[in-house]
């Protein structure tokens, strides 16, 4: 082998390295008893992509983060996210939960609640990897423009401090894959805004794959490249263009249902439905 060819499949094994997706699913099927929640499933998310997961409840779109994270798995099929085979302890993954409410008396500043991000992923702390502990914790803090309030009590911060921190704390790892499990639910707008668009500087300046489950697109319409919406059983993949419109989201609900666009927002109809039933406001 000469030199230059050695050199050539070189670059291109690196190519094809590069183009190897952040999430790939094949054949996934989730099932409790008789109930399917989606069957067949393929889906690749490429580095840097921003999929938003929607659907009504028990639609099954948690159920799918479980299953990237290792806590649940597939009936059949098979899932990989970041360079692995789905399972417990993956540190390419950051997840960001929903905002919860922090028990009165939990003595837990923002900064330990952004350290366990760390310490998820290691053991036995030296004094060399607590410093290093420390410097990760102060720059995924900064990160989120969280410095201000970071050292205080959970119990004392807002919603959406604590949200951010909680943002912190997925991106201090470093992962190329967010998994994102309805992390604007019970923010105000602004700080909806504001969540979304960390998430969103996040993937666009490290290549992070996003997927991030939601009752509510419109927070993050304009910053999403694909849709994956579930529905009892079935599946529609594709551009919120094509996925987004009143014939398609018939079909996938075997109902009529009418899509709506307010202002620049969506707005899911279903006639002769509670709206929640399909998914609200969208």
């Amino acid at each position: 082998m000469t030199e230059a060819t050695a050199l050539s499949e070189t670059i291109a094994g690196s190519a094809a390295a590069a183009a190897d997706p952040a999430i790939r699913l094949r054949s996934a099927t989730m099932a409790f008893g008789d109930r399917t929640l989606w069957r067949e499933l393929d889906l690749d998310v490429r580095p840097g992509e921003f999929i938003a997961v929607l659907g009504p409840n028990g639609s099954g779109k948690t159920s799918l983060l479980r299953v990237l994270l290792g806590t649940l798995a597939l009936s059949s099929g098979n899932a990989q996210i970041a360079g692995r085979r789905a399972g417990v302890g993956n540190p390419g993954i950051g997840y960001i939960p929903q905002q919860k409410t922090i028990d009165a008396g939990v003595q837990l500043r923002g900064v330990d609640l952004v350290g366990l991000g760390v310490d998820g992923h290691r053991w036995g702390l030296g004094w060399r990897h607590r410093r290093a502990r420390a410097e990760q914790v102060e720059a995924a803090v900064a990160a989120v423009g969280a410095g201000s309030f970071a050292h205080a009590s959970l119990e004392t911060l807002s919603g959406g401090e604590q949200q951010r921190l909680r943002v912190a704390q997925a991106l201090v790892g470093d992962p190329s894959v967010l998994l994102c499990d309805e992390p604007l639910l019970s923010l105000d707008l602004a700080n909806q805004r504001l969540v979304a668009e960390l998430v969103d500087q996040r993937r666009r300046e490290h290549d992070t794959a996003v997927l991030f489950v939601t009752h509510e697109i419109n927070p993050i319409l304009p910053m999403v490249d694909r849709v994956l919406y579930l529905v009892d059983g079935g599946f529609r993949i594709g551009t919120p263009d094509e996925v987004m419109t009143s014939a398609t989201l018939s079909e996938l609900y075997g109902t009529e249902v009418e899509v709506l666009r307010v202002r620049g927002r969506l707005v899911v109809v279903g006639t002769g439905d509670d709206m929640d039933a399909l998914g609200g406001t969208a």
